[in-house]
């Protein structure tokens, strides 16, 4: 099964250090290998975003930063998991890490061909635990 986890934490003006970097990239090379994580990105500050909003067929558009925001979305990740449990679990590595925030777990939709041959039973949330 493939999660989406959708990182939101308080928006930050101070980036992060080289060693949390580090400590990060590390994670991120021991679930690729590992092959729970599929793919991840950080978001830059908000004030470089914007939103598109379409309601009652009207579209706006509103330039970031959204301070009116408590949290706001900081990253993503895709992940391989065995089951919303591993997907918990390895989330909660992740925060580990991270510190402050939530991730939301979103089961991905998966044809019945592809959910068939994903027939790899082994836990992966052992290989995202800090090491």
């Amino acid at each position: 099964m493939r999660f989406l986890s959708i990182y939101k934490t308080i928006e930050s003006s101070v980036p992060p250090t080289p060693e949390e970097m580090a400590t990060m990239g590390k994670l991120i090379e021991r679930g690729m290998k590992a092959g729970w994580l599929l793919s991840t990105e950080g978001c830059l500050p908000s004030k470089l975003g914007a939103r598109v909003r379409r309601s009652e067929g009207k579209v706006t558009v509103t330039d970031g930063p959204f301070t009116e925001a408590k949290e706001l979305v900081g990253g993503f990740a895709i992940m391989q998991a065995n089951s919303k449990d591993e997907a918990i679990e390895l989330a909660k590595n992740f925060l580990s890490i991270v510190g402050e925030g939530e991730c939301e777990l979103r089961q991905l939709y998966e044809s019945n061909s592809a959910a068939q041959s994903n027939t790899d039973s082994r836990p992966r949330t052992q290989v995202a635990q800090k090491g």
